[in-house]
C-alpha cells in the first residue's frame, strides 16, 4: 500500500506503509538490501544515514539513491550485453580511478565491467555510470519525522510543509552527469571503449533529445529504469527503455545550453545596474547623515 501524502516512497528498501517483520528490522538497523559496501545504509552519514531510496513526485516514483540501482544486478547484466559478445563472462569492479595523460585524476568510474577469458584474465572492459536524482528542498525532516514513528506509515502526512522535497533535475544532469561523462567519457572514447549510463527514466525525460543510432554504431547506451510496484507490495527495478547514441554529438547537446534572447539579457543587466546604483546611493546618503 502506498502513501503519497508525503515524499518518501521507499525507506530501507520497503514502502513506508510496510510493517512486516523484515521492514521493521530494516528500519531499526537502517539496513540496505541492494548490495551497499556494508550491510547498513551509509547515505549522507554512516552513523545516522538518510535511508531513503526513492521519492514520490507528481505521480512518479523517482530513484534518489545510486545503490538502489543494484537490485538483482540487472544494471550490470544489461550493460554487459552492450559491452561484450553474447554469453561473455565478466566481473564488476566499483569506483575505479581514471587518470589522464598527465597523471591527473579525471574522476572515478562508478563501475567497470571487465570481460574475462578462460584463464580469468581481463580481455576487455566497459564503463558504467549510475546516476540517481538529486533532491532540492528538505528530505531530512520528513525522514526523521517518519523514522521516529514508522508505525504511522499509512497516515503519515507531510503535505504543505516548508521546503517540500522534489527532484532537482538540472543538478542531476548538467551539474553532475555531464561533467562526469565529458572528462571520463573522452578518455574512454579515445581508447575505443563503450560507456553505459543507468538512470531513472523520469530524469532522462527532462534531458535534451539525443540523436539515436543503431546499437551496432553506438559507443554510449542509456539504460532507463523505472520502479514498478509488484503484487507483494514492493517496488521492482525494471528496464523501461534503452537509448543508443554516439559520444560526440551526445555530449555536444548535453553540455551546450540553448541560447536565450540577448535583448532580455541586456534588460537584466540594466535592472541589475539600476539596483546597484540605488544601493550605493542609500549607503552614501546614510554616510552623509552620520558625518
Amino acid at each position: 500500500m502506498e502513501n503519497r501524502n508525503q515524499p518518501l516512497a521507499e525507506v530501507c528498501g520497503h514502502l513506508i506503509t510496510d510493517n512486516s517483520a523484515s521492514a521493521k528490522a530494516a528500519r531499526v538497523d537502517r539496513l540496505c538490501p541492494y548490495g551497499n559496501t556494508v550491510a547498513r545504509c551509509t547515505k549522507v552519514n554512516k552513523d545516522n544515514p538518510l535511508a531513503a531510496c526513492s521519492l514520490y513526485y507528481e505521480g512518479a516514483t523517482v530513484i534518489i539513491c545510486p545503490v538502489r540501482f543494484r537490485e538483482s544486478g540487472i544494471v550490470y547484466k544489461n550493460a554487459a550485453k552492450f559491452f561484450f559478445p553474447k554469453a561473455a563472462r565478466f566481473e564488476s569492479l566499483r569506483e575505479i580511478s581514471l587518470v589522464d595523460a598527465g597523471g591527473k585524476e579525471a574522476g572515478n568510474i562508478d563501475v567497470v565491467l571487465a570481460a574475462l577469458d578462460e584463464n580469468n584474465h581481463i580481455i576487455d572492459f566497459g564503463a558504467l555510470e549510475i546516476q540517481a536524482v538529486y533532491i532540492t528542498g528538505n528530505i531530512q525532516d520528513p525522514f526523521d519525522a517518519y523514522i521516529s514513528n514508522p508505525n504511522a506509515g499509512v497516515t503519515f502526512n507531510w503535505l504543505g510543509q516548508k521546503k517540500y522535497p522534489h527532484p532537482d533535475w538540472l543538478s542531476s544532469t548538467r551539474k553532475r552527469l555531464a561533467p562526469q561523462l565529458l572528462y571520463k567519457g573522452g578518455i574512454l572514447k579515445s581508447w575505443n571503449k563503450k560507456s553505459a549510463i543507468a538512470l531513472d527514466k523520469h530524469l532522462f525525460s527532462t534531458m535534451p533529445r539525443f540523436p539515436e543510432v543503431d546499437e551496432s554504431k553506438a559507443d554510449m547506451a542509456w539504460f532507463l529504469y523505472d520502479l514498478v510496484l509488484n503484487e507483494e507490495g514492493h517496488y521492482d527495478l525494471k528496464l523501461a527503455r534503452t537509448v543508443y547514441t554516439e559520444f560526440e554529438p551526445t555530449l555536444k547537446i548535453l553540455t551546450e545550453a540553448p541560447p536565450g534572447n540577448v535583448d532580455e539579457f541586456l534588460k537584466q543587466l540594466e535592472i541589475t545596474r539600476a539596483r546597484r546604483a540605488k544601493t550605493l546611493k542609500k549607503k552614501n546618503d546614510k554616510r552623509n547623515l552620520t558625518t
